[in-house]
């Protein structure tokens, strides 16, 4: 939680000392551009590599296969397009980092890499850190009187 008030509190300020910095090297109207140019050209490249995403998204469904990499590549859009069109230069940078597929591929591949190891060494199935499981060890017999049909209650001894 400290991380992301860090974070929601610490991006804004970079960015405003970022360009007033940039903005009295170059100005203020080329700046001002530079930002409409950057989330220009940031829509543009979202719209290009969502749609190719989502091309490899379906052969990869289409090959019965599950398409683990496109999916987290299409998150990486939704957050590149988003940081692209808040103004800044940090944002921006990370960003096209989302969106850049050169950039983009190697981050996905690692996340991926990275989530699986953690599933890989839960197990399938666990949401419990090994050495944390909680075994319960018990017998059960079935008797010929229970019932769990509900239409058929009324034949069940009272009790």
């Amino acid at each position: 939680m400290r991380f992301l008030v860090a974070l929601f509190i610490g991006v804004p300020i970079v960015e405003m000392l970022i360009l007033i910095e940039v903005g009295g090297l170059i100005g203020a109207l080329p700046t001002v551009g530079l930002v409409m140019l950057t989330a220009t050209l940031g829509v543009w490249l979202l719209r290009r590599e969502g749609l190719a995403t989502m091309r490899r998204v379906q052969t990869r469904i289409s090959r019965a296969e599950i398409p683990e990499t496109e999916l987290l590549e299409g998150a990486m859009l939704l957050v590149g397009g988003a940081l692209l069109l808040t103004p800044g230069f940090v944002t921006d940078a990370i960003g096209f980092v989302c969106l850049v597929p050169m950039l983009r591929r190697p981050v996905a591949r690692f996340l991926l890499a990275r989530v699986m190891a953690r599933v890989t060494v839960l197990g399938p199935g666990s949401n419990t850190p090994p050495g944390r499981e909680r075994v319960f060890d018990g017998e059960y017999t079935v008797r010929p009187d229970d019932r769990n049909d509900r239409n058929d209650r009324n034949s069940l001894p009272p009790g």
